[in-house]
């Protein structure tokens, strides 16, 4: 079984955090995005996947290959990759992985977090199971429609919506041949969806009015990480559900409000910290307060008075008292004023 992960985007609403890193490898409480997603399916799917497919955009580099190959390996899975030169969309973006685009496999967008607590069931007669959320307003999502338990219709971003279960970028499918035959179609005969692009809900919808069979299967948590006051949110969800393993580093003479994660190599030192800061690996928090907060990989923070702020990997943040939105390999040191 495949993975199919699209995840050319830059993360424009994440920058600076995203000039270098793509979204989807920027670490929540020690995992970066895309090895929640792997772990997450490994875990609730019938098979456990043993491929991941990535579509990366045409300006990652190898450095960051090299770091998909090798969350792969470590779950056992083999990594391949293929490239969107240019955005056309979110069917085009999976018809990037053509010639990966066979047997049964997940296609998910590295966009958001989400949570399965149980195990999902793959009804033997469903050819396509489409992740669903109830939410208050669809309008900004795609949709699905369904009588009893089969899904009848998709609708991407409906003006007027029939139904408030929003597709969240995630779909199971039997045959991806068969994805791939409509997305050809989308793009050969210029079919294009809301935005002016090949939306990936109208593959679907075609696969679903030719007679295939949809069901859904609904997630517990459905969290963004598209913009900076999102990312930190989540990262509060995240510390809150997963409470068993916060301190992996060094805590010393300091305050901790709960929950505070501690990654490897990490340090804590004569600070108030909490609630809801991540202090990733290697990082370093000396002499200082901060809450709700990610202090990410290798980075120091010290003398300061933080809030709702982002300190970048192996950014040096000093004498300050401020919300901070602070790039890697960035330096800050402002005198603090009472």
């Amino acid at each position: 079984m495949k993975l199919i992960i699209p995840m050319a985007g830059r993360g424009t609403r994440v920058r600076p955090h995203s000039h270098v890193t793509p979204k989807p490898l920027l670490n929540v409480k020690g995992r970066n995005i895309v090895e929640r997603i792997v772990d997450t399916f490994s875990r609730v799917l019938p098979e456990v996947p043993d491929e991941g497919v990535f579509v990366l955009g045409p300006d990652f580099g190898q450095e960051i290959r090299d770091q998909l190959t090798e969350i792969c390996e470590a779950r056992g899975m083999s990594a391949n990759f293929a490239v969107q030169h240019e955005a056309l969309g979110t069917a085009h973006a999976v018809g990037c992985a053509d010639e990966h685009l066979q047997g049964d496999g997940v296609v998910v967008f590295a966009d958001t977090l989400f949570h399965i607590e149980d195990a999902v069931t793959i009804e033997a007669d469903a050819d396509v199971v489409a992740f669903v959320r109830t939410v208050d307003d669809p309008r900004r999502f795609g949709i699905a429609v369904r009588d009893g338990d089969q899904v009848t219709k998709l609708i991407e971003k409906p003006e007027d919506p029939v139904s408030n279960e929003a597709l969240i970028g995630i779909y199971y499918v039997r045959e991806l041949a068969d994805l791939h035959e409509e997305i050809n179609y989308l793009i050969d005969n210029k079919v294009k969806g809301k935005g002016g692009e090949y939306q990936l809900t109208d593959a679907f919808d075609r696969l679903l009015q030719r007679g295939e069979v949809f069901t859904t299967a609904s997630v517990d948590a459905w969290m963004d990480c598209g913009t900076i006051p999102a990312l930190l949110e989540t990262t509060g969800r995240i510390l809150d559900r997963e409470a068993d393993d916060l301190r992996q580093g060094t805590v010393e003479d300091s305050v901790i409000h709960e929950p505070v994660y501690v990654g490897p190599g990490a340090t804590i030192t004569d600070s108030v910290v909490g609630p809801h800061v991540s202090v990733e690996a290697g990082a370093t928090v000396e002499n200082t307060v901060v809450r709700n907060s990610i202090v990410f990989q290798d980075a120091t923070v010290e003398n300061a008075v933080l809030a709702k702020s982002v300190v970048g990997r192996h950014a040096a943040v000093r004498q300050t008292r401020q919300s901070l939105n602070v790039g890697d390999h960035s330096q800050i040191n402002v005198e603090l004023r009472s």
